[in-house]
């Protein structure tokens, strides 16, 4: 039987994570779904955000789904016990190197964008964020007192070809897919890894992809354009630091955070990990008010790129969007509906 493992996470993470239980149970009860802690929870309980246990389970699935994690009463644990370093292991331990992240603005949705409609109508990038490299993981890195009495603190921006080249290859198969542009953004005026960057990826496209349309953008132009003229970009890929950026920037032209799932993929026939791209939302956390929407797309994108189900992930996609046509709204999106009711909201138009 398929397996998906839930990791609820901290914050709202639990309260959406229970609507993607709902649609699951509906939708593909032959998927079996099991339920584990981590993050805040996991260091409250056993004293680290990511036992040894669940990253087993994690490894056992054939999908794993997450909530956020994280939260302001965690703020003074050890950085390595933080929440989010139990997430930061949990990809590098799923090698999951290819962090999809769609920012689609449904029509139903478009005057909820913070950008005019007529800027964000038709709007569906695909962001292919690399996601065990880069800053977040270069070594070295630290916090160190200077002769002086200064303190000094540096992080390294490292990458190799093979880490380079692994996620444009996703990138420029994806593009296939979908409307045969690529855009690759670095910092390759200032940056020494990002000149390397540039070159490995135009290396590949000029061996294995020139059939694909590729266009080299520095990331601050990127930013902007985004803002601009957001639905010229078709697939964008880019490094680590530079795609958790970009990504949230392109979220708030699609009306709200809160619909914003993620696929991380690795090697071919190896677990996905899947999650909405907002955060805990410690202000919202137990209120029920949350948007459910980025979560429940998170199985879709599960059902699509683990399970190999792209008929039921249409089903739920469809559903998703008569909902929204049908004017299903919570408050992020200018409604009143709670986590439940949109849930139900999606249930009804699975029918």
């Amino acid at each position: 039987m398929p397996k998906l493992l839930l990791l609820p996470g901290d914050g709202i993470g639990p309260e959406v994570c229970a609507e993607v239980r709902r649609v699951a149970a509906a939708l593909t009860p032959d998927i079996e779904v099991t339920e584990a802690i981590y993050g805040g929870a996991s260091y409250d309980a056993h004293g680290t955000p990511l036992t040894d246990e669940v990253l087993a389970m994690a490894l056992s699935a054939d999908a794993v789904l997450l909530g956020a994690v994280g939260g302001p009463q965690w703020a003074n644990a050890p950085r390595a016990l933080r929440p989010e370093a139990g997430l930061l292991k949990l990809r590098v331990e799923m090698g999951v190197f290819a962090n999809l992240r769609p920012a689609l603005c449904f029509d139903a949705l478009a005057d909820a964008s913070s950008l005019k409609r007529e800027v964000v109508a038709g709007l569906d990038i695909m962001i292919v964020r690399e996601l065990t490299g880069g800053v977040y993981f270069g070594q070295p890195r630290g916090i160190e007192t200077l002769p002086d009495g200064q303190k000094r603190g540096f992080d390294t921006q490292v990458y190799t070809t093979s880490e380079i080249e692994r996620v444009a290859r996703v990138a420029f198969e994806l593009a296939r897919g979908r409307r045969n542009h690529v855009t690759s953004a670095e910092k390759s005026n200032v940056m020494e890894s990002g000149v390397l960057w540039r070159e490995v990826v135009t290396e590949l496209h000029a061996r294995d992809y020139a059939d694909v349309t590729l266009e080299h953008m520095l990331a601050d132009n990127a930013a902007m354009q985004l803002v601009r003229r957001p639905t010229q970009f078709d697939v964008l890929v880019t490094d680590n630091l530079f795609g958790d950026i970009l990504s949230d920037a392109a979220s708030q032209a699609t009306g709200s955070l809160g619909m914003l799932p993620s696929a991380a993929l690795g090697i071919k026939g190896k677990p996905g990990l899947y999650e909405p791209i907002h955060g805990s939302a410690p202000d919202i956390a137990g209120k029920g008010v949350a948007n459910p929407l980025a979560a429940i797309l998170s199985f879709e994108m599960a059902l699509r790129w683990s399970f190999g189900r792209g008929d039921i992930a249409d089903r739920l996609f469809a559903a998703v969007t008569r909902a929204l046509d049908g004017g299903a709204r919570t408050g992020d999106l200018g409604g009143t509906m709670t986590t439940v009711a949109m849930g139900n909201a999606v249930l009804a138009e699975l029918g």
